[in-house]
């Protein structure tokens, strides 16, 4: 399984630094983000699973042909009270793929669980504070002169506008405004983002990470306008967008406004839809990135 370990360790680093680089670059996913969302996913999963999977299959080369037969084995002898017979190298490599999966499932494990109570909190605030807005259902507003707009996702998920957003958009911009932050709540913007901040917390130091977690974070606001827009005039989505635009709390999803101007031209101007052929290809690719160290694991 030394190939095997070589061949992963090459693919995730390959992944984690210079595709997502690349990727992070590239002019296409603005013309397919749903497209390019999923293949950060299986970039993000693929690229976790081959480093890991690196680690575990040159640690546990010497006990069989795949990293099944040869975890059995292991296990085998653990349970008999033997040690299995690996070399310090081996070892080695099979304690840093283990600490590695460790330390990226305590970060995502532990963001999860301060992301949910730092939503609880604010739930429960805006339970206090804000007041349901008949025209609207599930939407609440904050009495505060400033605009602000943004969606508060999970269980009991939250719409909310401020009393600004009333006083400056009329109806079609405020319909505008909820349209974009539904398609947040609606395709769970919120758990697509969690995985990449997992990451940048694991790794800080691999800037590849840095550019994918902020890669992926303007696509879901430019899938949220897709929708915006499809569901509303344009016209009034760039208006309601430059009123309100940035100023949503770090506590939920929110607005680029480094960006806005760009998510504004590209609203007012469309880019070309991607061929049926490029769409079946990213997401064929995306199939092919998840299966590669799954298949490169378990077979012989």
């Amino acid at each position: 399984m030394e190939l095997t370990a070589l061949g992963l360790l090459v693919l995730g680093v390959a992944l984690a630094e210079p595709v997502s680089r690349a990727m992070a670059r590239a002019d296409w996913p603005s013309r397919d983000p749903v497209g390019a969302l999923l293949l950060w996913q299986a970039i993000g999963l693929s690229g976790g699973m081959s480093l890991v999977g690196a680690g575990l299959a040159f640690g546990l080369a010497p006990l069989g042909t795949n990293v099944l037969v040869a975890g059995g084995v292991a296990l085998t002898e653990l349970g008999a009270g033997r040690f299995p017979e690996l070399g310090v190298v081996h070892l080695l490599a099979l304690v840093v793929a283990l600490v590695m999966l460790g330390r990226l499932l305590f970060v995502l494990v532990t963001t999860t669980l301060r992301t949910l109570r730092t939503r609880r909190r604010h739930r429960d605030l805006l339970d206090v504070l804000a007041t349901p807005w008949p025209a609207a259902p599930g939407t609440r507003v904050l009495d505060h002169p400033v605009p602000v707009a943004y969606c508060l996702p999970g269980r009991g998920s939250r719409l909310v506008v401020s009393a600004g957003v009333l006083d400056r958009l009329d109806t079609a911009g405020v319909r505008a405004v909820l349209a974009h932050e539904r398609a947040h709540l609606s395709e769970r913007h919120d758990l697509v983002v969690l995985p990449f901040v997992a990451w940048g917390a694991t790794a800080p130091f691999v800037r590849g990470m840095v550019c994918a977690q902020l890669a992926v974070a303007r696509l879901i606001e430019m899938r949220a306008d897709d929708v915006g827009r499809d569901r509303c005039d344009g016209a009034e989505l760039v208006r309601a967008l430059k009123t309100v635009g940035g100023s949503a709390p770090a506590a939920a999803l929110s607005s680029f406004t480094d960006a806005l101007d760009a998510r504004i031209a590209r609203i007012t101007a469309p880019p070309s839809s991607p061929s049926r052929a490029s769409r079946v290809l990213v997401r064929a690719g995306s199939i092919v990135l998840i299966a590669a160290p799954l298949v490169a694991l378990l077979l012989p």
